[in-house]
């Protein structure tokens, strides 16, 4: 999947629209349109070979909540991957979403508060799982980003890797949404402690940081997420898939 570093857009869903919260608060959402086909249409023709999309009230209620965007997503991303995250805390939800039309899903809170459903996912649908890892002040954020865990960052993405992941998406909650520019001591160190290809994520606001970002490629940095700094139009998706070239 990552041959090269990859810029990844991102479309978060809040009540079946395209929103964007600043810092992981629900309370703090912006809203950039009520169809999420449209947008990933829109991403696609753009030259996205992946798309991750955030279930966020999924996330919160521990539930599929969005899953009915999938299929109309599917059909207007043609041959572009999606990746689903959010409210995957059994195996059956994991079955839906691959049922529904993702390419991938991004499991996070699960491989805390049920360890077993991380493994058994990657032994099923291997190459297919991604390890969704939420980091507040170095340590694991669940639920939604709602709780933090006494759990490590590192050591939450050594379970991920040991357990088999595709690549662990890393996203600091500090940033995210704020465009305050990316930290990238914090993704080398999480390449260094698993060895498995990492994805940045939060504070993208300038082409210069996925400059920046893509140095880190041969050492396991895979790609990177960004979402506010393309709706906000910094840069359009093109440029950005341009700089990581």
């Amino acid at each position: 999947m990552f041959e090269r570093f990859t810029v990844i857009p991102s479309i978060d869903l809040k009540g079946g629209e395209v929103v964007r919260l600043l810092r992981g608060d629900m309370a703090r959402a912006t809203v950039y349109g009520a169809d999420p086909a449209s947008t990933a249409r829109g991403f696609a023709a753009a030259g996205a070979k992946l798309i991750h999309i955030v279930d966020l009230d999924g996330a919160i209620a521990g539930a599929l909540r969005n899953l009915g965007s999938i299929g109309a997503i599917r059909a207007a991303a043609g041959g572009c991957a999606l990746d689903w995250s959010g409210g995957l805390r059994t195996i059956d939800s994991v079955r839906e979403a691959f049922a529904a039309g993702a390419d991938y899903v991004s499991i996070g809170s699960a491989a805390l508060l049920n360890p077993e459903l991380l493994g058994e996912a990657c032994r099923e649908f291997p190459g297919r799982v991604f390890g969704s890892l939420d980091i507040r002040d170095g340590k694991l954020a669940i639920k939604g980003w709602v709780e933090t865990s006494a759990l490590e960052a590192d050591e939450a993405a050594i379970r991920f890797s040991r357990a088999g992941v595709a690549a662990i998406i890393a996203t600091d909650i500090s940033r995210d949404g704020a465009e305050t520019g990316v930290d990238i001591e914090l993704y080398a160190q999480l390449t260094r402690s698993t060895g498995a290809p990492v994805i940045a994520s939060g504070g993208v606001k300038s082409l210069d940081d996925i400059r920046r970002l893509k140095v880190g490629f041969a050492g396991g940095l895979a790609g990177v997420i960004t979402g506010r700094a393309l709706y906000e139009g910094r840069f359009t998706l093109a440029e950005a898939i341009a700089a990581a070239d």
